[in-house]
């Protein structure tokens, strides 16, 4: 589905990224784990096309660095950010409606979104019930589920997650990773930028560490969580 080989991203003259190599499956969630400025979010932005690169994204076999982010859009691969970034002055179903423009453009048949609609309302119930409300009325945990909502509203065949459960309340941190975990379910490959390791390491099932632009460790997911210099690091656990 994705092989990025020898990727390099640079700011100017600050050196991101030196050499990512990394892959993610047709069925996985894979996640990147790594410490404030690690490079995660870059590389999700390098992926996505919004940072200038050196080296190689195949996606689904195509060569896709250096195409406009616009373009690998509508290829499918679609980006949730960091923040949530909805549109607060409309509804929760305009947001979604919004989601389709990257497929559609703005002629939007009313069947089609129909269906879409009722897709994403059987994965998150609760936007359901909160349709006609202004974006800016929801919780944190709300916002974050409709940016995930509005992407599946464009049919994603891979989505890139930049810290969903960032500003979350452990509870709702819980219902946003079930809801994950039935997107991939569901046929949609995730990579996963995430804070929270313990929680990253359980949905997902391939980890990648990142240090200072470079993978450091990489492997399946129950094995990184046992690795001890990732216990120490990033799980919390300390060495006797």
């Amino acid at each position: 589905m994705l092989r990025v080989r020898n990727l390099v991203a640079s700011y100017g003259y600050n050196q991101v990224l030196h050499g990512i190599d990394l892959d993610v499956g047709q069925d996985e969630i894979v996640t990147l784990i790594g410490s404030n400025g690690a490079g995660k979010t870059t590389l999700l932005n390098s992926i996505s096309g919004h940072v200038k690169i050196s080296g190689e994204i195949y996606y689904q076999d195509v060569n896709i660095a250096g195409k406009s982010p616009h373009a690998i859009a509508r290829l499918g691969l679609l980006q949730v950010p960091e923040g949530r970034h909805v549109f607060p002055g409309l509804t929760v179903e305009e947001n979604l409606a919004v989601g389709t423009v990257v497929n559609r453009g703005m002629r939007i048949r009313k069947g089609d979104l129909s269906q879409d609609l009722d897709f994403v309302y059987q994965i998150f119930p609760r936007l359901k019930e909160r349709r006609k409300q202004l974006a800016w009325s929801l919780s944190g945990g709300e916002q974050q589920m409709l940016a995930i909502a509005r992407a599946l509203m464009g049919h994603p065949k891979l989505l890139l997650l930049d810290e969903p459960s960032m500003g979350l309340a452990p509870l709702i941190v819980e219902e946003v990773f079930e809801r994950i975990v039935e997107i991939n379910r569901l046929g949609t490959p995730v990579l996963l930028v995430e804070q929270n390791a313990t929680m990253a390491l359980r949905v997902s099932k391939r980890a990648y560490i990142l240090e200072r632009g470079r993978v450091k460790f990489s492997g399946d997911s129950k094995e990184v969580a046992q690795d001890e210099r990732v216990r120490e690091a990033y799980l919390g656990v300390i060495r006797r």
